[in-house]
């Protein structure tokens, strides 16, 4: 007899209360620390309370995700009659994929694990089509191919309001930030499948609205399923104002305007906006 599937995932997912208990997907909790102390994401810490602590001027730092928490959560849902498909973050921004395929190695549950090369609500694209094909029947084999489906059709850039986080984080050297923030610069930055690359600058929050015309003249001949604007606390009029440039008709069901979680805060900093989009057909090579 085959043993019923489990889909997991990490805290770095952007998925309602109502998505995770709809579809009863495991949600393994990331940490962060700030002033030497380990918080753990929902449990310790929230995500408002994380962006409290940085309109404090308390700059976090990424910690290694807790390798028995991946242990025990495979190992526990394999002692209930479980296999497990682990969607996780892509590796360019965490250890968290490589974290889940040690724990993966250390248990007698059998779990196949996926790098979603994604984050935020692009990862939770990818956790919802598994969870809808899981309720179809799909093979793991059917599943998988559907989240590279999804990945070949969804584009993450993340407007940077001030580069702080980013040189805390070793991401870019301290001199550099030192002069951007000497002449406000803002960049934008897209999450690629080996890369975190700047894809954009400009000295105002104008270069945002400029990339999000971009973003929306794109995709006129691929439209948008799906637009998430993940934020740090961003003002909610601008992030109207993005919304409305890039795909002003979107659906209550099909559109979120959430703060991200604790872990991508921790790189991105205060007022940024993760610009997610799901398109129709598999975006061009060089626009992903």
């Amino acid at each position: 007899m085959t043993n019923k599937l489990k889909i997991v995932t990490d805290s770095s997912v952007q998925l309602t209360q109502e998505e995770i208990e709809k579809y009863d997907i495991t949600v393994i909790p990331l940490s962060v620390e700030i002033n030497g102390e380990n918080h753990v994401d929902g449990e310790t810490i929230t995500r408002q309370e994380l962006v409290d602590e940085l309109r404090k001027g308390n700059i976090p730092k990424t910690s290694q995700p807790a390798m028995g928490r991946f242990v025990d959560t495979f190992q526990k849902l394999g002692d209930e009659g479980y296999d497990v498909l682990a969607i996780m973050m892509s590796d360019v921004l965490s250890g968290t994929y490589q974290s889940a395929c040690s724990a993966a190695e250390m248990v007698d549950t059998n779990v196949t694990v996926i790098n979603s090369k994604s984050t935020d609500r692009g990862l939770a694209f990818q956790v919802l089509a598994a969870a809808k094909d899981l309720q179809a029947g799909k093979s793991i084999d059917e599943i998988k191919a559907h989240c590279l489906d999804i990945y070949s059709r969804t584009t993450i850039d993340v407007y940077i309001d001030n580069l702080d986080c980013l040189v805390a984080g070793g991401r870019v050297s301290k001199m550099a930030g030192l002069l951007t923030k000497l002449i406000n610069l803002k960049v934008i930055v897209r999450l690629r499948d080996e890369s975190l690359d700047v894809y954009m600058k400009g000295r105002s929050k104008k270069t945002f609205l400029k990339h999000a015309k971009e973003v929306a003249e794109l995709h006129q001949d691929n439209p948008l399923d799906a637009l998430s604007l993940s934020n740090v606390g961003t003002d909610p009029e601008f992030l109207q104002k993005i919304k409305d440039t890039i795909y002003p008709d979107v659906a209550d069901e099909n559109y979120l305007a959430e703060l991200t979680s604790p872990i991508i805060m921790t790189h991105t900093g205060l007022n940024a906006v993760g610009v997610i989009t799901l398109a129709s057909k598999p975006e061009p090579e060089n626009n992903r």
